[in-house]
């Protein structure tokens, strides 16, 4: 298990510099975990569609084609570009791509709707962890987020209180679910079981209502791992299970304990008590590393057949 080699990066580009610039990317990128295929057909054909339905009502609106990708227009263009190809998956009219004012009525209309954030996560206050402020800085840069461009960015910003803002005051999201990645060092957890179970409880005493669900963390082979499972079943009642196939997630280059899905010997047990505990959500973060990346899917059909 590596990370991508320094011969592997050097035939990469930045994806906000090789790509095209749409509002839905139209390849498979990379994180440092595998080189990402070429762009497939399906993909150039929806680009170019993209491209001329783009150039055309850029035109009629007399702005540029990157400024009208940026609207709620252009996005529905985007939309209706795959559709074109793929065939009718998105509910998108030509009213929306074409007036500005139809996108964005469209999105007032639905402004209201039911949001879930099925993959959230702060950082605990003795975190260490200080590269995603970093992390969160660069996101700012890049443009990605306006509103961060410039603003120094601490690891307050990635702690309970402004995780609370964010997601329940400056978004549409109703319910969020808290998560958290494990490592093979104690104290670079993002959080332990027990501070999630604590923020679903603060969360939803502060609204009256439940507004969080939280997963509880397994780590396959590390010692103790299925007492861990035990006491958390107990102790913090958890909506779900999550688990990060490569083991340490934070440190992937020291991980001591990845695991398979379908380690009859490792997991089953596992399964087993999720099941008797009226658990049937299991949370996978799949790693792509090497000789790991083709972990299956088969353990998870076991629990959905059982539990029907």
């Amino acid at each position: 298990m590596r990370l991508l080699s320094d011969e592997e990066r050097a035939r990469l580009a930045p994806a906000d510099e090789a790509g095209f610039d749409s509002p839905i990317p139209t390849q498979v990128v990379s994180s440092d975990e595998f080189v990402p295929i070429p762009q497939t057909p399906s993909q150039r054909e929806v680009q170019a569609r993209l491209i001329v339905l783009a150039d055309e009502l850029s035109n009629r609106h007399r702005m540029t084609r990157r400024r009208f990708l940026r609207t709620a227009s252009g996005m529905a263009v985007a939309f209706a570009a795959m559709n074109e190809v793929y065939g009718p998956l998105f509910e998108v009219g030509a009213a929306e791509a074409a007036a500005a004012e139809a996108a964005d009525e469209r999105a007032a209309r639905l402004a209201g709707q039911f949001v879930f954030d099925g993959h959230t996560h702060f950082l605990r206050d003795d975190t260490r962890l200080s590269g995603f402020a970093r992390m969160r800085e660069s996101v700012g840069k890049a443009g990605w987020n306006p509103e961060l461009k410039g603003k120094p960015q601490t690891l307050e910003d990635l702690k309970f209180d402004n995780y609370l803002k964010e997601i329940y005051l400056d978004s549409d999201t109703k319910i969020a679910i808290i998560s958290s990645a494990p490592s093979d060092v104690p104290e670079d957890w993002f959080l332990t079981n027990p501070m999630t179970a604590l923020a679903r409880g603060r969360v939803n005493e502060l609204f009256g209502s439940q507004r969080m669900l939280s997963h509880a963390i397994f780590t396959p082979g590390q010692p103790g791992w299925l007492d861990e499972v035990d006491r958390a079943i107990a102790q913090d009642r958890p909506d779900s299970f999550k688990g990060y196939t490569i083991g340490d997630n934070t440190h992937k280059e020291l991980s001591h304990f990845p695991w398979r899905l379908d380690d009859e010997k490792l997991l089953y047990p596992f399964y087993e008590k999720a099941l008797r505990a009226g658990i049937r959500n299991i949370c996978v973060h799949k790693g792509l590393f090497r000789h790991r990346w083709r972990n299956s899917i088969r353990a998870c059909a076991i629990i959905a057949m059982s539990a029907t």
